[in-house]
């Protein structure tokens, strides 16, 4: 009797077709969110009622601690492309936040706490590039998507269980903030544990590697027209976009007491996380450019409701739709970098457009700062809308006339 053939198995589809270091990859950054986040909910409070550091201080620490952590990715990135070696700087990028944790609470001044911020913030700027361009080393063009959007689901779980351990913390220890910061201390080691013993990197043909630093104004020329017009893409958007420190202000004047501010970084988390996996499903299902105006209009809607809608509702539904927007479009911008970048410089770009987008969301975050204090949130909010409506309205006018590059 003649033996028929069996069908071949269906192949994996979704998240369980995404590679094993994609996903270690995404509970890395879960468990080091958690911790950071844990520790960085409440510092400015911890600075200015225990430490008497002024506001303005506050500000500039976290401005400062985020352009050198935009201006590391760079280099990062083009080492990686130079060496190959992703994994190795990703864990001294990790590694370095991992050992500025148990500074926060032995610190006995603002100087301690000020030095470990910032080394806390150049270990992120070492690991970005480097991670987001081993993602894209690992996953098949096809799924990059899902990949990214699984990643950042990930990432953003730890993003808003962070504070909200935070503030379960601080009422179980009775506002023991140091207490709370050795709490942290923990999944920050467990995120460079699994980084250790669970990623593994593909080696790169030494055929595609730069043969000297990819810096040079010919390689950023060779990044070619489509990526450059990401980046573009990117600069605008972030400038619609700017800190969710706002966000955070925004809370006292709806009435919430300051030990419940960490509660809207968890809103807006919690929002993040349920979208960014479903938004990089679809990117790959669909055209990128229309989810990306998905994700303007969400951001519109955002704006317009912090600036208009008052109380706590308006909080609460503005912070919720500003992490939609948010989860539609981080996991998309990688994405878009990835499809458009050439493989011998994928970490290059990658630290580029960070690097970029930095200044750009430091410059975003300066004017929104200059319109609180000129005519209220409410004009804040109100350019942020305006921005992205004309930004949205661009993107429009590119797909109708078929001129885009997406």
């Amino acid at each position: 009797m003649k033996k028929t053939a069996e069908a071949p198995a269906p192949a994996p589809r979704g998240a369980r077709a995404v590679p094993r270091s994609v996903w270690a990859l995404g509970f890395i950054s879960m468990f080091m969110d958690i911790s950071s986040e844990m520790i960085h909910a409440l510092l400015p409070l911890y600075m200015v009622t225990v430490l008497g550091t002024s506001v303005l201080a506050v500000g500039l620490i976290e401005g400062l601690a985020e352009t050198t952590a935009s201006i590391v990715k760079v280099f990062s990135g083009a080492l990686s492309d130079r060496f190959g070696k992703r994994k190795l700087l990703a864990v001294v990028g990790y590694g370095l936040a991992a050992l500025t944790k148990p500074v926060f609470p032995l610190g006995t001044g603002l100087e301690w706490l000020v030095g470990a911020r910032l080394v806390d913030r150049i270990g992120k700027g070492i690991r970005g590039a480097p991670r987001d361009a081993l993602v894209a080393d690992v996953t098949p063009p096809e799924l990059r998507g899902t990949a990214y959007g699984l990643r950042q689901t990930l990432d953003t779980i730890g993003a808003f269980t962070g504070p909200l351990l935070a503030m379960v913390l601080m009422w179980w220890t009775a506002d023991n903030y140091r207490l709370v910061f050795w709490f942290a201390v923990l999944p920050a080691f467990v995120a460079v544990a699994v980084l250790v013993f669970c990623v593994r990197e593909p080696r790169l043909p030494v055929a595609q590697r730069p043969r000297k630093l990819p810096l040079r104004r010919s390689d950023l020329v060779g990044l070619g027209a489509a990526y450059w017009w990401v980046v573009g893409i990117g600069l605008v958007f972030t400038l619609a976009r700017f800190s969710e420190a706002f966000l955070i202000l925004r809370a006292e004047y709806a009435g919430l007491p300051p030990m419940w501010a960490p509660a809207v970084l968890v809103v807006m988390g919690l929002a993040y996380s349920l979208s960014a996996y479903p938004a990089g499903v679809l990117s790959d299902r669909m055209r990128r450019l229309d989810l990306l105006l998905v994700g303007l209009a969400l951001l519109i809607a955002a704006d317009l409701v912090l600036a208009l809608v008052p109380g706590l509702v308006g909080l609460a539904i503005g912070t919720a739709l500003w992490g939609l927007h948010m989860g539609f479009t981080q996991g998309l911008f990688n994405t878009l970098i990835a499809d458009n970048a050439p493989d011998a410089l994928r970490g290059t770009a990658f630290g580029m457009y960070h690097l970029l987008t930095g200044v750009a969301l430091l410059l975003a975050s300066v004017i929104a700062g200059a319109l609180w204090d000129a005519v209220g949130f409410q004009g804040t909010f109100a350019f942020g809308a305006v921005l992205a409506s004309l930004t949205a309205a661009g993107l429009w006018s590119l797909r109708r006339s078929g001129r885009a590059m997406l």
